[in-house]
């Protein structure tokens, strides 16, 4: 397969800029993991029958293949004695796999048809140098080479240039989250209607609408009708003036003349589908941000209706503080609902998740050299990934800009041959 025909047209363009200006080397060991082209062509022509590498000394030869369609990979040896197969039974085989990081994987092999296959799965990535060594009559050879994939070489001068940041493999807390859609409203309890307690006629208005009110500041100056006494009321709260139906000279027998309501706090009215009103549960954090994520702020879940609305949708409600009044009764947000947590031994960040062979895979990093691992992912929350295998605790992975690196492995269309 040439990768490079997958690789996203702004990845090619950012790679051939970070090439230009000296920020990622010429030099990749990807594919074959030849670093010379001469090298290259010279490996492409030594294919045995079964499209494997050919280890040659005298008129012995071993093929090394690697097997993995439908099947975890295996590695496969096929022995030849002055060209002819021999039978499988008739010599022995070991293969040491030296990895990055000081890793090394033994492989044993027993007689199956025409080959010898290993009692080892060879884990990915295919990526190590190789030491054969093989018993034929009593006759022993042993190999040396590399096999390089998914690796490439940068200096760290470099890899600050480029932006490239790293940090250990470790554990990692999981929380989990469902998203709902909401809209800002007013607390019931903190809208007042203001009326007056006795007929009369409205002699003075000491507010405006907008104008924000003290708990008992003076409002409304009235003449009692029967009295001919003035009298005053007040605001029974903190809050502003959201609406005026009284002008001077008008007769108090209206209800409401004027609204105060207090937005020092707001409710998140939720919509929820079944599968959402399920998980939800009283007191369960809330992480609210509005249409733009401009601000966040974070409450809990203070009420779930009992009742579903056109047969599919409930209101769930959240309560938050709004100090500075950003949030607006009528504003649309997106609530993030905290539905739990869990500890997990390795988690990596989702920025350094890459895909390399159509597996998700992090660069890990040993001193200059940076390499693919592929991993075996677990649970998703928020901007962690559990994961399962693949890599070892404690190894350093690219966190931030490891695209540079995918679009430098693969720049020469390097593919995964054995």
């Amino acid at each position: 397969m040439n990768f490079l025909r997958t690789t996203h047209p702004l990845i090619t363009a950012m790679m051939y800029i970070a090439l230009a200006s000296g920020l990622l080397p010429a030099k990749v060991l990807a594919g074959g993991g030849h670093s010379h082209p001469r090298e290259a062509v010279e490996q492409e022509e030594l294919k045995g029958p079964n499209g494997g590498k050919l280890l040659k000394k005298d008129d012995l030869t071993i093929e090394v293949t690697i097997f993995e369609q439908g099947i975890d990979p295996e590695m496969r040896l096929f022995a030849y004695l002055a060209g002819e197969l021999i039978a499988p039974e008739q010599w022995q085989a070991a293969v040491r796999l030296n990895r990055l990081g000081g890793e090394r994987d033994q492989l044993s092999f027993r007689a199956e048809k025409n080959y010898r296959v290993s009692q080892q799965i060879v884990r990915e990535p295919h990526s190590y140098e190789v030491e054969v060594q093989a018993v034929v009559n009593n006759r022993k050879a042993s190999w040396h080479y590399d096999n390089f994939e998914g690796r490439t070489q940068i200096s760290r001068r470099q890899q600050q240039a480029a932006g490239i940041v790293v940090e250990p493999l470790g554990s990692g807390t999981l929380t989990f989250t469902d998203q709902l859609f909401g809209v800002i409203a007013a607390p019931e309890n903190s809208v007042f209607h203001i009326n007056a307690p006795y007929p009369g006629i409205v002699e003075r208005i000491h507010v405006a609408t907008g104008d924000h009110v003290k708990r008992g500041q003076k409002l409304l100056t009235i003449r009692n009708s029967r009295t001919l006494q003035t009298y005053s009321i007040n605001s029974p709260a903190d809050g502003e003036i959201t609406a005026r139906a009284v002008n001077q000279g008008d007769r108090t027998e209206k209800d409401g003349l004027l609204e105060i309501t207090d937005l020092s706090r707001v409710w998140v009215e939720m919509s929820a589908f079944p599968e959402s009103i399920e998980k939800l549960q009283l007191g369960q954090g809330v992480s609210v941000r509005d249409m733009h994520g401009h601000d966040l702020a974070r409450g809990e879940v203070t009420y779930i209706s009992p009742q579903m609305t056109g047969g599919h949708i409930a209101r769930a409600r959240a309560l938050i503080n709004n100090p500075d009044g950003h949030w607006r009764p009528g504003m649309h947000v997106r609530a993030e609902i905290e539905l739990g947590q869990r500890q997990v031994p390795m988690a990596v960040k989702t920025t350094a998740i890459q895909s390399f062979r159509d597996m998700p895979v992090v660069f890990a990093r040993y001193g200059d050299t940076f390499e693919v691992r592929m991993l075996e992912l677990g649970a998703k929350a928020g901007d962690r990934v559990e994961v399962l295998g693949g890599i070892l605790p404690g190894t350093e992975y690219v966190t931030e800009n490891s695209f540079l690196l995918k679009a430098d492995v693969l720049k020469d269309g390097a593919s995964h041959d054995h």
